[in-house]
């Protein structure tokens, strides 16, 4: 039983992992729990106790989990806890259900389109606005690639390419998130129309970030990357990806909320493809109940299906193989859905 938990174990590392969906909670009365507000309901959580490279793991049912000890009834009560709506100016997102966030990228050296909307306001905006039409809660625009070994723009080029795209785009009524690692692109991109910070380095690349932040009421998105240098890619280097990234992400979590940011603005993003392996790519989705104990919501970017293959498969980009493999890719987003 969880209450034996030894002393040694109190003090190492603790985690939970929902498990058991029940497609039909109504027929589990008492024997399920709802997950984070969703419309999903478990069965049972994976207690999982980490004391260095030592793993122990006990399956704790639904119904025995009030005696749970602390620190695991703590993360108990974030995992079952709802998430509040986000506020993004007049929009209300709920959180009660999954929400699409679309990918606008102004960039010329985009691994997803091409760079198409690179030079073109009017055609960018109409597409940003064709994806709000289809049903994307939320379009989240950059202008600064990401991708291994894109290079740095400078903050100025980064506001011109963004920031006429967002005017128009607000102006349309659409939620709209500022994909940045730079304070300046962020006040720019901010007070022309975005209502939400996307920041792939949880606010570390720039020193002036957390401060913009502060001053705003808008969402923030925290991602995982090895790297807050110019290469968000560089490092990697894990005992136990989920875990590392868990234990990465609450912390800065915590630290965001010690200065000053309410914890309901905060968003947490595991960073899938970002200085990560095929197989740690394919762990952080298998296990992405888990990061439902850091108590926010989850933002998970699948984004190009390149990225989570193994090295060497971009040439097959246009061949039938990988027509194929985008099918299938699409079916595996599916599973993280299934987990909140």
């Amino acid at each position: 039983m969880p209450a034996e938990l030894s002393a040694r174990d109190l003090q190492a590392r603790i985690y939970l992992r929902p498990v058991h969906f029940a497609d039909s909670p109504q027929q589990h009365d008492g024997a399920s729990a709802r997950l984070a507000g969703t419309m999903l309901w478990f069965g049972a959580v994976e207690l999982i106790v980490r004391d260095g490279t030592h793993m122990s793991r006990s399956m704790i049912p639904v119904s025995a989990c009030d005696t749970l000890p602390e620190p695991a009834r703590h993360i108990y009560a974030k995992l079952t806890a709802d998430r509040a709506p986000l506020q993004m100016g007049s929009r209300t997102i709920r959180l009660d259900q999954p929400q699409v966030m679309g990918i606008l990228n102004i960039t010329p050296d985009s691994f997803s389109d091409g760079g198409k909307y690179a030079e073109d306001v009017t055609l960018a905006s109409a597409a940003g606005v064709a994806m709000s039409s289809a049903g994307a809660a939320i379009i989240d625009i950059g202008g600064e690639s990401t991708r291994p070994g894109a290079s740095t723009v400078w903050e100025g080029d980064e506001i011109k390419r963004v920031q006429p795209v967002i005017e128009r785009m607000a102006a349309a009524g659409v939620a709209i998130s500022i994909d940045t690692r730079k304070a300046a692109v962020m006040q720019a991109a901010l007070a022309h129309g975005a209502t939400m910070i996307n920041d792939v380095s949880a606010l570390l690349y720039d020193d002036r970030a957390l401060p913009v932040a502060l001053a705003c009421q808008a969402p923030i998105v925290l991602m995982h990357a090895p790297g807050q240098s110019n290469d968000p890619h560089k490092g990697g280097d894990y005992a136990h990806v989920v875990f590392d990234v868990y234990d990465w992400l609450e912390s800065r979590v915590n630290a965001v909320v010690a200065a000053g940011v309410d914890r309901s603005r905060i968003i947490i993003d595991p960073g899938i493809g970002f200085g990560k392996s095929l197989a740690d790519n394919l762990a952080i989705i298998n296990n992405l109940t888990v990061f439902h104990g850091i108590g926010c919501p989850i933002l998970f970017g699948a984004r190009n299906v390149v990225r989570i293959m193994p090295t060497g498969s971009r040439s097959m980009r246009g061949s039938p193989g990988m027509r194929r493999r985008r099918r299938t890719w699409s079916a595996r987003q599916c599973g993280p859905i299934r987990q909140g």
